[in-house]
């Protein structure tokens, strides 16, 4: 999630650990403590698909921030916090909530938080976009609520957390509404044993988008809580496949961590692989140039580069809204169906 939800989530943490012993200062230091894991943003790990991968590892892992904030809150308790009449299981819990609480909310989004590092397992459970204003704006007014009403302060925190707890909860339920409905449309169909990712449209949990592999091709649907009819209008679009069996070392590390769900494009003579979770559109942010085409036709790995996602055009924000309504006649390309019809394709969905 972005840095503010981090911030108010590890301060309402804070806040309601202290209780009676809450303060501005204490608000202050769970926010700092709840955007600490993401400082690994700053480590270089000499490519932008490792960048990728290895962020939200160690510093997401369970199995270090526990210890982490065992060490924390003995230093802290023994120069400072053992002379102002804390505990050292309030301190110690106070701590690592702020810290633990960080990874978990970051695995409930589409990205992947490896919570058991240096094991390699990564969780994303997808119910929830990177930034979600329903869930982020109760824990901030709740908060500043706090500053402003000092002797409930633990209590706001714990309400603000209640109310951002119960959306978080309503994601997961929406989540499994929308596998419930791509489950029984592609059930006795080419597609039914097909590898699907469900994840949400941007700021909501309404709108979902849905990807479903078929070889060298993908589906690609919306569908939206508000729809009338539950059927998803599927768009097929090329994915493409890598030109040669020896696949360069980024390339495996990327199928990896996405799942397979990759496409492969040549632009020019530069070879191209995209993770297809991660936006919508023709918005993907993670798009890399891993090899090019020599002189003889033959192709050469190349140092990954990053390319910059294009922006964002007005005329979708309407459709997105008007889709996420219900309007069933915008497809998966934002575009009204009468202006871009379907392609066409034998596929059972």
């Amino acid at each position: 999630m972005d840095s503010v939800t981090q911030a108010a989530l590890g301060a309402a943490v804070a806040g309601l650990v202290a209780g009676r012993q809450c303060s501005p200062k204490v608000l202050l230091a769970g926010a700092a403590l709840g955007t600490l894991p993401d400082l690994d943003v700053m480590i270089r790990y000499g490519d932008p698909v490792s960048d990728m991968v290895k962020h939200r590892g160690f510093s997401h892992s369970l199995l270090v921030l526990l210890p982490f904030s065992l060490l924390l809150a003995g230093l802290w308790y023994k120069f400072r916090a053992g002379r102002s009449g804390w505990q050292f299981s309030r301190l110690w819990l106070l701590i690592a909530g702020c810290l633990i609480t960080h990874p978990l909310l970051d695995a409930f989004t589409a990205y992947g938080t490896q919570l058991l590092w240096p094991l390699p397992v990564s969780v994303a459970v997808s119910s929830i976009f990177i930034i979600d204003p329903l869930y982020t704006v109760p824990l901030v007014l709740m908060v500043l609520a706090s500053l402003l009403w000092r002797r409930n302060m633990a209590k706001l925190c714990g309400i603000g957390l209640a109310i951002s707890g119960c959306y978080l909860l309503w994601s997961v339920i929406a989540l499994n509404i929308v596998e419930n409905r791509v489950e029984t449309q592609l059930a006795n169909t080419p597609l039914a044993e097909r590898p699907v990712f469900i994840t949400p449209t941007p700021v909501n949990t309404v709108l979902w988008r849905v990807i479903v592999l078929d070889g060298e091709t993908y589906w690609e649907g919306l569908t939206s809580l508000m729809d009338r009819d539950p059927t998803i209008d599927f768009i097929a679009k090329s994915r493409g496949q890598w030109p040669w069996d020896d696949k360069p070392k980024h390339l495996q590390v990327l199928e990896q961590f996405t799942h397979q769900f990759v496409k492969y494009e040549q632009e020019g003579d530069a070879l191209l692989a995209t993770d297809l979770r991660l936006g919508i559109v023709d918005y993907l942010p993670f798009r890399f140039v891993l090899a090019h085409q020599t002189s003889d036709g033959g192709w050469q790995a190349d140092h990954p580069v990053q390319l910059e996602s294009p922006n964002v055009r007005p005329k979708h924000l309407p459709a997105l809204w008007l889709r996420l309504l219900g309007n069933q006649d915008i497809n998966a390309d934002l575009c009204h169906v009468k202006e871009c019809p379907l392609p066409t394709k034998e596929s059972g969905v």
